[in-house]
């Protein structure tokens, strides 16, 4: 009988605590098709703008079409590398990796999949046990389910501005692809 205590509490934590697992990884498996989904659209939307418009701005004080890729890139390093994989994080102001300088479109282009890549392998190998964990974030607590769904929106706030760049190019952005 005392052996059966311990089987009872086993079993009943394991019948628990699986669905929660399963669902927090259908939930890192769902978000990683939408960041693919990103990747192929922002990457048809950066390569259908001419080079020579990669330095067009909406107004003086926008971020340029080149700048909004890169800011793009420096956003999903902080958020994955740093805010989920605990690595120290870049400084914008002083990091020259997602600055645009002499970077030609095909060079921003690559930086641009690469990050995507680093960013899907560092989710794809996710601690699902961590996605409640609360850390700082500019000043307020947010978990790591947040801060998964806070960077695809800074990505798609960033890729829109690049759209409006190239309306504003004359160009006819990539038909939008669902689920990103």
């Amino acid at each position: 009988m005392k052996h059966l205590m311990p089987f009872t509490v086993i079993m009943f934590f394991s019948l628990v605590s699986s669905p929660l697992f399963a669902h927090q990884d259908a939930y890192v498996q769902d978000y990683l098709e939408r960041l693919e989904n990103s990747r192929k659209y922002i990457v048809l939307v950066a390569e259908t703008m001419p080079e020579d418009k990669y330095g067009f701005k909406a107004t003086p004080e926008s971020f340029s079409f080149a700048e909004n890729l890169l800011h793009i890139g420096y956003a999903m390093d902080w958020h994955s590398q740093s805010l989920l994989g605990d690595r120290e994080s870049r400084d914008w102001q002083t990091d020259t990796v997602f600055k645009v300088g002499t970077k030609s479109k095909a060079e921003m282009i690559a930086l641009i999949n690469n990050t995507f890549d680093e960013t899907i392998k560092l989710i794809s190998q996710f601690d699902t046990t961590q996605l409640e964990d609360e850390l700082d974030y500019f000043g307020l607590n947010r978990s790591k389910r947040q801060i998964f769904m806070l960077l695809a929106d800074h990505i798609t706030h960033h890729r829109a501005q690049m759209l409006v760049s190239m309306r504003l190019n004359g160009l006819v952005p990539p038909r939008y692809v669902l689920f990103q």
